[in-house]
């Protein structure tokens, strides 16, 4: 099993370069950047002014079919799906994709300042949630797992930031952790 990171459209390589890091200390599997030119432009809504997360992965699912391994998309563009007004990322439950934005997890977009540890913390989060999705995982009621779920900034710098007991043994088949 891998974990394949694709960067589509991110300008911080610092961040990203980061992440693949703090994944490669949580995860005994590895974890790759992978490089795709995965064209959003049909994903865009202008109605909304951001991206259809489900048509992103969609449109990179295409490229990757012949991957077996997980496939996880870091933008910085601001996705939602139909139901929601945004969402911080989309999994495909027990499937190989998915998606993390970083847009609404600056802490600028709330605050106007900047804070690069606290958008780690975030993204990394996050990151581990989808993933935790694509192994099947569902949103955890304890706040203190990284599987709980966040709809809004707030619970995203709630919960904890690793997977709670439960969440580990039910995705310890997959010798990840």
């Amino acid at each position: 099993m891998e974990i394949n990171i694709v960067p589509v459209h991110v300008s911080n390589t610092g961040l990203l370069n980061n992440i693949i890091n703090d994944l490669r200390k949580i995860f005994v599997c590895p974890v790759n950047l992978l490089s795709l030119q995965v064209d959003v432009d049909p994903a865009y809504s202008i109605e909304r002014a951001q991206y259809f997360s489900t048509q992103i992965i969609s449109i990179a699912s295409q490229q990757t079919e012949n991957l077996k391994d997980k496939v996880l998309l870091l933008t910085e563009f601001d996705i939602y799906i139909p139901a929601l007004t945004f969402v911080f990322g989309e999994a495909q439950l027990k499937g190989k994709h998915s998606i993390v934005s970083v847009c609404r997890l600056h802490e600028e977009f709330y605050l106007g300042k900047t804070d690069e540890k606290l958008l780690l913390k975030r993204v990394t989060k996050e990151v581990l949630h989808e993933l935790g999705h694509n192994f099947g995982l569902l949103h955890c009621s304890d706040w203190d797992c990284v599987m709980h779920s966040s709809l809004g900034i707030e619970e995203v710098d709630i919960k904890g930031q690793s997977y709670c007991y439960n969440c580990k043994e039910m995705i310890s088949e997959y010798k990840i952790l």
